[in-house]
């Protein structure tokens, strides 16, 4: 069910959909199979790239990028990710992310990415809510 009016969240659907790229980017990772692998990474059909590697700032990109955001605009996240996965209506907007600002134990970024669907739970959150997001 999604409100007949949307929320107006506090991060701008453009940035959100940057975001949910970005993580969808790292979802997509698994462990590093080789981690000596000295071949051509064109020889090697670029699989490299698929692998989680210390060397890569993806992540700490994306952890950077929420740490920077205010308090509400975390709590938006934490509460677009209940929302797409169905803990809360739409209807509860405000009293999810008033909850997420409640419950936080711990830093955000953490929380947010030790969830495998991240990138789809926000954007279902956000659909549910009246937000398009403009995500290719």
């Amino acid at each position: 069910m999604a409100l007949s009016d949307p929320v107006d969240l506090s991060i701008s659907s453009d940035y959100l959909a940057r975001l949910i790229l970005k993580v969808r980017g790292l979802e997509g990772r698994e462990a590093v199979v080789d981690p000596q692998s000295g071949s051509n990474a064109t020889d090697d059909n670029m699989v490299d790239v698929l692998q989680e590697d210390p060397s890569d700032l993806s992540r700490a990109e994306v952890v950077r990028e929420i740490r920077g955001l205010n308090e509400r605009q975390q709590a938006e996240l934490v509460a677009l990710l209940w929302t797409g996965r169905g803990d809360f209506e739409p209807e509860e907007w405000e009293a999810t992310v008033a909850l997420a600002r409640d419950r936080k134990d711990s830093p955000t970024p953490g929380y947010l990415l030790r969830h495998p669907l991240l990138a789809e739970y926000w954007e279902e959150g956000a659909a549910r809510i009246g937000i398009n997001i403009p995500v290719a």
